[in-house]
């Protein structure tokens, strides 16, 4: 490559907007990120969680999708051959609500801000391959949800039951967990109900111990502790209670604390509490029921508020014990956890405690530490759940108790007949059905004579209706086509009707890093033969997908595994979540907070790269932190002064005395610390760097290592750092300089070891213990070379005249200390 000082320099100055659209528009027309296999190379499978397509990208897509678009784009240049695809998660509700409020089909709203926002991401300068875009609305993708369904109802994986849910009366369809908020449904603001509906789910329960296994993948540790306790495997035993209304079994981790049991609680969907409650506690009952059923079970386990509870007003008999102890029903118990009821002990438990303290029940103690005093039964505040010794009369009396105990504990108590060893989970099976039209049509027709059928391969996809009419009352349009219902049964071919609810949309995304791999396949839901570019190696995203769609994804690939669809039990070699950018108000963007930050904006002004390297340097990636709209100003200098390292004639300034060999160490040991940086995700660190080697290049300009051999070096290894970073202007800098291709198909620089290596050394100079100044010496330096320099030193000096030297300490490399008197 010819040098720098032999062109002509570019008399115009450093102008995004007529750098960049003209690069994006090149690169685009030569598929310069088209993804090809190639078996010389080692694949990398690189992907950023798909957006839904509502309407525009806001700066929080930005963050999530630049940061890995350059470390995508430095693995390229690493020799690695880099998928990085893009699509759109776009079924939902939000589309069904606009169709509702504009009389528009879901599918011209869908289909228009996906075009939109692709263009949006175009302006972005990623490496995405737009050749394997999809959205999960387009049929040919939902097909293949479709075989999943009957491939897995066929192996019993699918099953339809009736089961307590969140139902949003005005949306008409049921709620996960996670979209009520505050008892309300977190789109339209209306009080939830809890219904008892017939709901198709999906026996995620069956891979439960599996789930909670990480070894197959590098996930955070955040992630891992939030997937745990969402499946919440709990080991312990089920004991059971004599009651009005015939046994009642409970299941506790802690049957040691057996005799503490003082009060049962149901929770107030219990099939037994209206059989339990007494006539005289009958409206309180009622009401209480009703209260709990307009809560989720997220709300009910919040360790929050005042305990509430009421008395049925009957009572259980102890299993060892034989006394009366009250039945209570409260909302801090949940139906779908154990048996739906707990014996409470107060002493060991600190929800039991509180609720006893509340409503005056007893409270025994039944596990004392070693060596501590009695507990306070009447004054107690705090319960005890630790290890120590059993302190009730009767059967367990003198054991250890604690967790550490429970077998020896539950074989006692099964000699007994009381116990029995159980283990439980918090999971409960995916309950997948919605009530929309905007969704999978979920595959089964009902015949009078055969039942649920599954619809045959050949007849999917069981496609959408176009022309329906969508009511103010939110009532999915399927349930009114009546010509869309009329079906044939696949059995015998007389009259049946389809399933009119759709699948939540966790199934389009649960399977979707597959199909990128053979995005246009009409034979598979992936082509069998492309199997080896799974799993994905790094997958981005936020935190906030950590206990539904991970979880989902994570179950789909081991359902796929066992179906032979892939060998991989996990679909993520590796995890990494980035933080959020918050508005310049320090809140969360918002359209109501009126904080939204739109990168459109920030383009026209500033350009692309500009915005890049903001996003990248404005806080670590993984952290994020609020919008500070003065702080794009700094990138917006810099690649102005990157622009005229290259092209301007001359920088102002006086003049330098940069040698060749500094000029190599600043080159290299940078590039030594960005390629470890890239690899950290840390590129916060990666943009200072990068500054701080301006500004040494900017010196060296204005010095003897300027036009040298070592100066092109420097230029070269510099504009191919900048490329993953800032695409657009190390791409026209690259071309400027004479370079041969897109410097994006360019080699990442070799560190030359030895040029990153200082031959000197700053070692800090102690006197008599404090630190009085500093030295550089050479790393070979012996011992009384760097004494000698150390005295000679007059920050050091002034503490040493006149006085005694007693001991002289040289710790290579690290420190000298001169201790005196």
């Amino acid at each position: 490559m010819s040098k720098i000082e032999i062109q002509e320099p570019r008399a115009e100055r450093y102008n995004p907007h007529a750098i960049e659209p003209r690069w994006q528009e090149k690169w685009e027309a030569e598929g310069l990120y088209t993804f090809r296999e190639d078996p010389a190379k080692t694949k990398f499978y690189a992907l950023t969680m798909f957006p839904y397509p509502s309407g525009n990208l806001h700066i929080g897509h930005w963050y999530a999708n630049v940061a890995p678009d350059a470390r995508a784009r430095w693995l390229r240049m690493r020799g690695y051959n880099v998928l990085f695809p893009m699509g759109f998660d776009a079924f939902g509700l939000p589309a069904e609500n606009a169709a509702i409020r504009n009389n528009l089909n879901p599918a011209v709203w869908t289909y228009s801000n996906i075009e939109h926002m692709t263009g949006q991401f175009k302006r972005m300068g990623t490496m995405i391959d737009w050749s394997r875009q999809f959205a999960t609305c387009d049929p040919e993708y939902y097909r293949w949800n479709q075989w999943f369904f009957t491939e897995f109802f066929r192996r019993g994986m699918v099953y339809k039951k009736d089961g307590l849910v969140n139902w949003c009366p005005k949306d008409q369809t049921v709620l996960a967990n996670e979209q009520v908020v505050d008892g309300a449904c977190e789109r339209c603001g209306t009080p939830v109900e809890r219904r008892n509906l017939s709901q198709w789910y999906m026996k995620i329960t069956d891979y439960a111990d599996e789930l909670l296994d990480f070894s197959g993948t590098d996930m955070p540790e955040r992630v891992r502790v939030m997937q745990t306790n969402w499946i919440g495997k709990s080991v312990g035993a089920e004991i059971t209670f004599d009651t009005p209304a015939g046994p009642e079994t409970v299941f506790t981790t802690r049957p040691d604390t057996v005799m503490g049991a003082t009060f049962l609680v149901l929770a107030p969907e219990h099939p037994k509490v209206p059989t339990l409650t007494t006539p005289g506690q009958a409206d309180e009952v009622r009401a209480y029921v009703e209260a709990a059923g307009r809560k989720t079970d997220v709300e009910r386990q919040q360790d929050v508020g005042e305990k509430t509870g009421v008395f049925t007003g009957s009572f259980a008999t102890h299993p060892v014990s034989g006394h009366q102890i009250p039945i209570w029903v409260a909302d801090y118990v949940l139906v779908t956890y154990g048996t739906g009821s707990i014996m409470a002990v107060p002493s060991g438990d600190q929800r039991d405690l509180d609720f006893a303290r509340k409503f005056g029940l007893d409270v025994i103690e039944t596990v004392r530490p070693e060596g501590a005093e009695p507990m306070d039964a009447v004054t107690v505040t705090e319960a005890y759940a630790g290890d120590g010794i059993i302190v009730n009369e009767g059967p367990l009396h003198g054991m250890k108790g604690g967790k550490a105990h429970i077998t020896a504990v539950v074989d006692r108590l099964a000699e007994l007949d009381v116990a029995q060893a159980k283990t439980t989970y918090r999971l409960r099976d995916w309950l997948f059905a919605r009530q929309r039209y905007w969704g999978t049509p979920i595959p089964i027709v009902y015949c009078p004579e055969h039942g649920a059928q599954p619809v045959p391969d050949d007849q999917l996809p069981v496609r959408l209706p176009e022309n329906v009419e969508f009511t103010p009352t939110g009532q999915s349009p399927l349930k009114l086509d009546r010509e869309w219902i009329a079906t044939t049964c696949p059995v015998c071919g007389g009259p049946a009707e389809r399933d009119t609810d759709t699948m939540d949309t966790f199934v389009d995304s649960s399977w979707y890093m597959y199909r990128y791999l053979s995005p246009h396949d009409d034979q598979h839901p992936y082509d069998p033969a492309k199997a080896d570019l799974m799993p994905v190696d790094l997958y981005t995203g936020g935190i906030e997908h950590a206990i539904l769609h991970l979880l989902y994804s994570r179950f789909w690939t081991k359902l796929m595994r066992d179906m032979g669809l892939t060998t991989q039990s996990e679909p993520f070699r590796a995890l990494r979540n980035q933080g959020i950018i918050l508005g310049p108000d320090g809140e969360k963007m918002s359209k109501s907070r009126g904080n939204v930050v739109d990168p459109d904006d920030l383009v026209r002004e500033y350009g692309v790269d500009t915005v890049r390297t903001y996003l990248m340097f404005i806080a670590p990636w993984e952290l994020g932190g609020p919008w500070d709209p003065s702080g794009i100003n700094g990138p917006a200098k810099w690649l102005s002064r990157v622009w005229a390292l290259y092209f301007d004639e001359k920088v102002p300034g006086p003049e330098e005395s940069v040698t060749e060999a500094e000029l190599r160490y600043a080159v290299h040991s940078t590039l030594k610390k960005v390629s470890g940086d890239f690899e950290r995700l840390s590129f916060n660190t990666i943009i200072a760097s990068l500054m701080e080697l301006t500004n040494t290049l900017v010196k060296a300009k204005r010095s003897p290592a300027f036009g040298t051999g070592v100066w092109d070096e420097a230029l070269d290894i510099f504009n191919r750092m900048l490329a993953p970073v800032v695409p657009h202007i190390a791409e026209e800098i690259w071309t400027e300089r004479g370079g041969a291709q897109s410097v994006h198909v360019q080699s990442w620089p070799e560190v030359d070891e030895a040029a990153a290596t200082r031959d000197t050394v700053t070692v800090g100079v102690q006197v008599s213990g404090k630190v009085r100044g500093q030295v550089e010496i050479s790393r070979a330096a012996s011992q009384e070379e760097a004494l000698s320099a150390a005295r000679s030193n007059p920050d050091v000096a002034r503490f040493v005249e006149g006085k005694t030297t007693v001991k002289e300490i040289y710790v290579a490399g690290r420190i000298i200390n001169i201790v005196v008197k």
